[in-house]
């Protein structure tokens, strides 16, 4: 048996990929994505996507990352068709021009913000949730009316191919391309100047998209991660606050940006948390299930490196199962703020507790360190649920639960600083893959001679009143 190599592009050092580039700019070119009814028939699709195939998903991402079905839906599956079906609904607001009043010197006239799309954009997704976070974005980039290339992670592999194989049935395949490979591959792509690029993903990752893509002037959005803190006041409702932060940090093995990193927690109500939160832990474990899977060997490592080398007291979990790349979900008590585990972004099922004295404390220790993608802080005070949102710099805040902001796509989600730049869901995604056009226009019927030059003294002190 004979096989036929495959030459690259003169324009790519990847096979195929300089021709998929100029055919995506012939789509984009021609007009067609720009009309409504062709951005809702996408969406559209999007939704039958995940809706006639959600058995085919969960099967994928069971292969990938070890998790349920119940736990695929819910992490995956039911966000993305939500986004889809709330752009579907909003994208005709979303799409309208914006009329803007003006000054006395422009009238007569009228002003309006025009939104366009950007073009040809790129969607860099990461591996664990690895339907939501490359349909998500995919979501806002088709409302705004672009084309797409969709890059899925090499780590979730039996996902990638299925995304590969199914998303061109669902939507326009000369407009919308899935492409899979490694890192290489995403610098190749980063390298034919796209008119955006959109990573999730971890934050060294992050810096080298942004460089490349500096390299064509490519504008980015950076869906980063970070240390997520937890702040539970003295007067929280100890026993909810225990199995939210729980039931978030135990969901898929804690291989999530938003998940809570680690728990600040009043010492006058340290060692009741603590009784509940390992209660709590206990509970929701599948029965017979003593590990939970980490994606690969590196991160394995990774996080058993942090367990033997913390100070602080392995309260529960700390067991592992090297075969099967298993860990048992952790807590950690106490652990030096100089350790491994407090200085990196966890990403995995460890979580450190440390308590605090006074609120200041806690403000103090969290901002010492990089501004995390969200915060989360319970308390049954309103006063200092405002204090805290308004003193500490966060992607998002959540008051009362974890990570439940990412579920409304009326809120934008992004981070700040080394958690992330830019935003999107709903109509935050809408306009970060939009232009904003400025358009004046003017009319002819009036021409006032006294803006145009030589200019006497009285025309110049009426000049100063209109401008």
């Amino acid at each position: 048996m004979t096989t036929k190599a495959r030459t690259s592009d003169p324009e790519s050092g990847v096979p195929g990929l300089g021709r998929t580039m100029s055919g995506l700019r012939r789509v984009f070119d021609s007009g067609r994505t720009r009309s409504l009814s062709w951005r809702t028939q996408q969406l559209k699709g999007i939704v039958r996507l995940v809706t006639d195939h959600e058995a085919d998903f969960a099967q994928a991402i069971a292969s990938d990352l070890g998790r349920g079905a119940v736990d695929a839906w819910l992490g995956d599956l039911a966000p993305a068709k939500t986004e889809a079906e709330y752009a579907i609904k909003h994208l005709r607001g979303w799409a309208r021009n914006r009329r803007v009043s003006l000054p006395m010197s422009q009238l007569p006239g009228s002003g309006w913000i025009q939104h366009e799309p950007l073009g040809v954009v790129l969607v860099i997704g990461p591996w664990n949730y690895p339907v939501l976070l490359n349909l998500a974005p995919l979501i806002s980039a088709i409302a705004a009316g672009n084309c797409a290339v969709v890059k899925p992670s090499e780590l979730a592999p039996a996902t990638s191919l299925l995304l590969k194989g199914l998303l061109g049935r669902y939507v326009d395949p000369e407009a919308v391309t899935v492409v899979e490979g490694d890192g290489a591959t995403t610098q190749e792509l980063l390298g034919l100047g796209f008119d955006h690029a959109f990573f999730t993903g971890g934050t060294e990752v992050g810096r080298r998209v942004m460089v490349a893509a500096a390299e064509k002037l490519t504008p980015v959005t950076l869906e980063l991660g970070g240390k997520c803190p937890v702040i539970v006041a003295a007067d929280a409702k100890l026993g909810v606050t225990a199995r939210r932060i729980a039931w978030t940090k135990m969901m898929n093995a804690g291989q999530t940006c938003v998940a809570p990193d680690y728990v600040l927690v009043h010492e006058k109500v340290k060692d009741e948390f603590l009784t509940l939160l390992l209660n709590a832990m206990e509970e929701m474990r599948d029965p017979g299930e003593t590990f939970q899977r980490i994606v690969n060997e590196r991160h394995f490592d990774r996080l058993c490196d942090y367990l033997a080398t913390t100070t602080g007291s392995v309260v529960a979990g700390g067991e592992y199962d090297r075969p099967t790349l298993g860990l048992a979900p952790s807590v950690v008590v106490d652990p030096d703020p100089a350790d491994t585990v407090m200085t990196e972004e966890i990403f995995g099922p460890i979580l450190p507790v440390l308590s605090y004295r006074t609120l200041d404390d806690a403000v103090s220790f969290v901002n010492a360190r990089p501004k995390p993608l969200a915060m989360y802080l319970f308390s049954e005070t309103s006063s200092v649920e405002q204090a805290l949102i308004d003193r500490i710099p966060a992607g998002g805040v959540v008051v009362n639960h974890v990570a439940m902001h990412c579920m409304v796509p009326q809120l934008p989600f992004g981070g700040i600083g080394n958690s992330g730049m830019g935003a999107y869901h709903g109509e935050w995604g809408f306009q970060t893959f939009s232009h904003r056009k400025a358009v004046l226009r003017k009319g002819t019927q009036l021409d006032p001679q006294i803006v145009y030059p030589p200019y006497s003294s009285s025309d110049l002190r009426l000049l100063r009143k209109l401008f």
